[in-house]
Formats: structure tokens, C-alpha cells, sequence
């Protein structure tokens, strides 16, 4: 038996179809720079190709949101920027077309992956799953199809590309376990959409595993069982029969309010990073949106995004969601999430320098031009708009006076505006969690950034291996904090949300309820489970136990205490 992560839930019991790919010898070459580009331009022209069939298989079982990554990858293939520093270095250099690519492939994945955000550094396997096919087809190497499996298996690898996750046929890949990585990576995102077991992050599965072995693969505990007894194989087909049954149980809970057993009313909303995202949160019941990450539409762009594109995402996502609450966050840009056409002045600690709101009101004009974008498209639905990273009142004032510019000049102008526009902050500063009754006097509404929020409290990088045992949203300090802040928003009417991981964790959902949080912000695909949860919980208990919870020494006493308790 070996352990990973449980990326996407289920129960498969196949054989092992093992994906190697292929091996590629790149070396160092003195090249003529005319044959080298007119190669170089052979293998993007095929590339291209490639990701265009991909994406027309990839068409047949995917959603239009998980599509998107394609296009993406389309972008990548056809971007000038790539092409230019590839070209750049078989010119200059007088090396060869494989290993320039390679170089300039190496030194883009490196960026990314050294990124401190979790999106971000997984986004480094979009340019890996592009430079290596551009690679293939410059070294004149076959990459395997998995759109031609045609019997039930459950395919290993080191890891899988969002190319080879968009092939696979449901009805013969009944899931995939992988060496690497983690619970945002495309594959495991796309294994989610389309509903197929997936377990990440398990060590050794490549060296154990051998093509033809019989395998159980158990991705709700995030087990890998190798060449089972019949005993073992008959527990796991009964437990995904049942796995099955409970998931068509929760698709009856789509289109149902998210009520404790006492009647208690919480909204529970989709995070999403673009336009394309939207389907997913209302094919799962979302009733909202709780957060959309507004620069993803700066990342992928060329230049600063202008008013006009701005406001037609802004546009599309306000109507999919039909007047229900879109919480749209302000560009959260600094630290780890860096522009190609925008270079950030050094700092020591760039993750506690001029980053998110603080970049805004350095820079109003780019501030400007993203609030006129949302206060036009505010006219097409209900808009809540939210400014990240604040940490005084004053500057949530300042954020605010900038937004009450932008809205009378657009009055002035005899452009139409929502009349129930909300301007909330992002609450991930422990300074704003103390200060929130204060900060409720001006803001109309709160979401707590967990992720952020539970890293400064305990003066420790999430991504630190060394202290990554101090990643604790159930400590009793956070717990306080999140009190803090949800008291502290309810003292003057005001609404209290939650769009960090710990939304959607079903420990934490309990006491987050009891805490009396207003609204539950969350992977699309997580919504139904969480639903299920809160719809069977008694809200004046868990404000009993969450009561007990903010009381306790440790984490794991409050731990402890929600499994007692639920």
C-alpha cells in the first residue's frame, strides 16, 4: 500500500497502464541559426496542431471552463515572447533550435516554480506540458496518446499534463495516481470536471508499480493498493458502489438552500479565476461567487488590461450568475505574482512590501481603470467589490475615496452603474482582524483570506516544509481571529464570508458555521459535500462547540472536539 494525496474522489479497482514518456537527450550543438529557425518554426506550427486536436477530443468530455486551460496553452504556443528569446538564443549563441528551447524552457518553468503562491507555481506544469511537446517535435519524438486506451485502467505516472488529462476517455481510464503533484494542479482541477478517481503526491508509484498489475485505487483516504486479494478487491468495489450512491445523493441538493437543521441560512459560493469558471460553480450548486481573482486577467495579458476587456469579464460573469452575489477582488498583484510587461522595484520582503491595495493607490491610474471596468458591468448584476490586503482603516478610506471618484465621474458621464454596488475588504491581515469592528463602520462586508491570514499570525511560510507544521486553521489563535472578525462585522450589520482554503475544509465547516460566518467561499466542486454537511448540522450547537473550540489550548484538542461534535 502507498499514500498520497486524494486530488479527486473515488474508488477504481483496474489494471496499471503505466505513461512513460519520452526520454529526450538534449545537448549543446553549434548550429547554422537559418536551419536551426526554419526547424524551430516547424515544431511550433506542429505543436500548435497538437494542442488543437487535444482540445477537440478534450471537447467531448470537457466543460467549457476546463477547455480553457487549452487556450491557454494555444496562447503559450503562439506567444511572440517565447518564439522571440528561443530565436534570441540560436541567433546570438549559434546553438541549436532543441537546446535553445530547452534553456529558455528551464529558466520560465524555474520562475514559476519558485513562486510562493500555490496557483501560480502549479501553473509552471502548463509551460513543462507545452516546452516539452514543442521539444518532441524538435527532437522528432512520439509523446503517447491516451485518447487510443481502450480497456479499463487506472493510469500511473510521474506526473500528467493538462494535454494528457484532456484525452482521457472515462470510459476505460477509471483514474490516475501520480509521483507528483498537489490538489491544484490542472490534472487534479480537471480530474474533478470530469469526475474520475485521482490520487497525487504518491511517492514511489512509478518504481512499484508494472504494466498489467492489478491496482485499487482509493482516492478518498489517498490510497494505492498494488495487486490486491480478491478479499481486498471485493471491500473496494462495494465501497465505490457506495461512494457512488452518496455522490448522485448530493446532485438533489443542487438546487437547495444551504440551511442548518434549525434553520439557520448561509450562503455557500464558488471561488473562480476567470470568466470560464462560472458554469462550474452554478452546475454545483453555487449560489454565488465568494471570490474571482481578477489578476489572472493581468498575468495572461501582454500589456495592463484596458477598460473595455476588463468590463466584458467582469460583464460575463455578473450575467452567468444571474443576480446572485459575484465577489470580485481588486488586483492582487506583488510578492510571487509578477507581470512580464511591469518590473517591480527590489525589496527585502517583497511579500510585506508594496503589493495588492498598497500597488493600487501607488498606482491609481492602473486602480482607476480596473474600478470604472467593475462599476460599469456593476449595472448587470450584484456586484461586491473587494480591496485586498488592507491593514488600517485609513486605508480602506483612501481605497474607498478612489472607488466614490471613479463612480460620480462615470454618473457624470451618463453611464449606467449598479445602485447596490458592496465594497468590502479582504481580511488576512491579523491588524484588520482586531481592528474589524472599526473597519465595519466603512466597509460593507468582510471575506477572510485563511490562507494569508494563518501564515502571518504564526509568522510562518506555508510553503516551508521545516515549519509547515505551524499551518494551523484550527488552532484556538485563528479561531479567535476569524471570532474577532465575524463579531466584529456583525456589530454594525454588516456581512462576514470566507474565501480561503479552510471554506471549504469539512473539519473546519462546523465551527466556521458556529463562529455564525455568513458565507462559505469555495472550490465549485466542493460546494455540494459542504452543503450536505451544514444542511445536517444544528447551528446552536456548533455555537455551543465553537464556543468550547476558541477555549482550548491546541489544535488538535479542537480537532478532537468537531469529530465529537459532528
Amino acid at each position: 500500500m502507498l499514500k498520497g494525496i486524494a486530488a479527486s474522489q473515488g474508488i477504481a479497482v483496474a489494471k496499471v497502464y503505466k505513461l512513460e514518456q519520452p526520454v529526450l537527450e538534449i545537448v549543446r550543438k553549434e548550429a547554422k541559426a537559418e536551419e536551426e529557425l526554419a526547424k524551430l518554426d516547424a515544431a511550433f506550427k506542429k505543436t500548435v496542431e497538437d494542442i488543437e486536436k487535444i482540445k477537440e477530443v478534450a471537447s467531448k468530455s470537457l466543460a467549457a471552463e476546463e477547455l480553457a486551460v487549452f487556450d491557454a496553452h494555444l496562447m503559450m504556443a503562439n506567444d511572440p515572447e517565447l518564439r522571440g528569446q528561443i530565436e534570441e538564443s540560436i541567433k546570438n549563441e549559434g546553438v541549436n533550435a532543441e537546446f535553445a528551447t530547452d534553456q529558455v524552457a528551464n529558466m520560465m518553468v524555474s520562475i514559476f516554480e519558485s513562486m510562493e503562491d500555490a496557483y501560480m507555481r502549479e501553473r509552471a506544469a502548463d509551460i513543462k506540458d507545452v516546452t516539452f511537446r514543442l521539444k518532441c517535435n524538435l527532437c522528432g519524438k512520439q509523446i503517447p496518446n491516451l485518447a487510443t486506451i481502450d480497456e479499463p485502467v487506472v493510469i500511473v505516472a510521474k506526473d500528467l499534463t493538462p494535454s494528457d488529462t484532456g484525452s482521457l476517455n472515462k470510459e476505460f481510464a477509471k483514474g490516475f495516481a501520480t509521483e507528483i503533484g498537489g490538489r491544484t494542479s490542472h490534472s487534479a482541477i480537471m480530474a474533478r470536471s470530469i469526475e474520475i478517481p485521482a490520487v497525487v503526491g504518491c511517492t514511489g508509484i512509478l518504481d512499484a508499480a508494472k504494466e498489467g498489475d492489478e491496482i485499487i485505487l482509493d482516492a478518498i483516504s489517498g490510497e494505492v493498493i498494488l495487486n490486491p486479494t480478491e478479499e481486498q478487491k471485493a471491500e473496494y468495489i462495494k465501497k465505490g458502489e457506495a461512494f457512488q450512491a452518496e455522490k448522485d445523493a448530493l446532485k438533489a441538493l443542487k438546487d437547495q438552500a444551504s440551511v442548518s437543521t434549525d434553520g439557520h441560512k448561509v450562503l455557500l459560493v464558488g471561488n473562480i479565476g476567470s470568466p470560464a469558471d462560472v458554469q462550474g460553480v452554478k452546475d454545483n450548486g453555487g449560489e454565488g461567487v465568494g471570490l474571482f481573482r481578477t489578476e489572472f486577467l493581468y498575468m495572461k495579458s501582454e500589456d495592463w488590461p484596458d477598460e473595455e476587456t476588463q468590463y466584458q469579464a467582469y460583464k460575463t460573469v455578473l450575467e452567468g450568475l444571474e443576480g446572485k452575489p459575484v465577489v470580485i477582488r481588486t488586483l492582487d498583484i506583488g510578492g510571487d505574482k509578477k507581470l512580464k510587461y511591469y518590473t517591480f522595484d527590489e525589496e527585502m520582503n517583497p511579500f510585506l512590501g508594496v503589493r495588492a491595495v498598497r500597488f493600487c493607490l501607488i498606482k491609481k491610474d492602473i486602480f482607476r481603470t480596473q474600478l470604472r471596468a467593475l462599476l460599469r458591468a456593476s449595472a448587470y448584476g450584484h456586484l461586491c467589490i473587494m480591496f485586498p490586503m488592507i491593514a488600517t482603516v485609513k486605508e480602506f478610506q483612501d481605497a474607498k475615496a478612489v472607488y466614490d471618484e471613479e463612480r460620480a465621474k462615470l454618473i457624470a458621464e451618463g453611464i449606467p452603474v449598479g445602485e447596490k454596488v458592496e465594497v468590502g475588504c479582504m481580511i488576512e491581515i491579523p491588524a484588520a482582524a482586531v481592528l474589524a469592528d472599526q473597519l465595519s463602520k466603512y466597509a460593507d462586508f468582510f471575506s477572510i483570506g485563511t490562507n494569508d491570514l494563518i501564515q502571518y499570525s504564526m509568522a510562518a511560510d506555508r510553503m516551508s516544509q521545516p515549519v509547515s507544521y505551524l499551518y494551523q486553521p484550527l488552532n484556538p489563535s485563528i479561531l479567535r481571529l476569524i471570532k474577532m472578525t465575524i463579531d466584529g462585522a456583525h456589530k454594525n450589520g454588516k456581512w462576514c464570508g470566507m474565501c480561503g482554503e479552510m471554506a471549504g475544509d469539512e473539519l473546519a465547516a462546523p465551527v466556521l458555521l458556529g463562529l455564525g460566518l455568513d458565507e462559505f467561499s469555495m472550490s465549485a466542486t466542493s460546494i455540494l459535500r459542504a452543503r450536505k454537511m451544514i444542511n445536517g448540522l444544528s447551528y446552536e450547537a456548533m455555537k455551543e462547540m465553537a464556543a468550547k473550540a476558541v477555549e482550548l489550548d491546541t489544535m488538535e484538542e479542537v480537532t478532537e472536539l468537531v469529530k465529537a461534535s459532528i
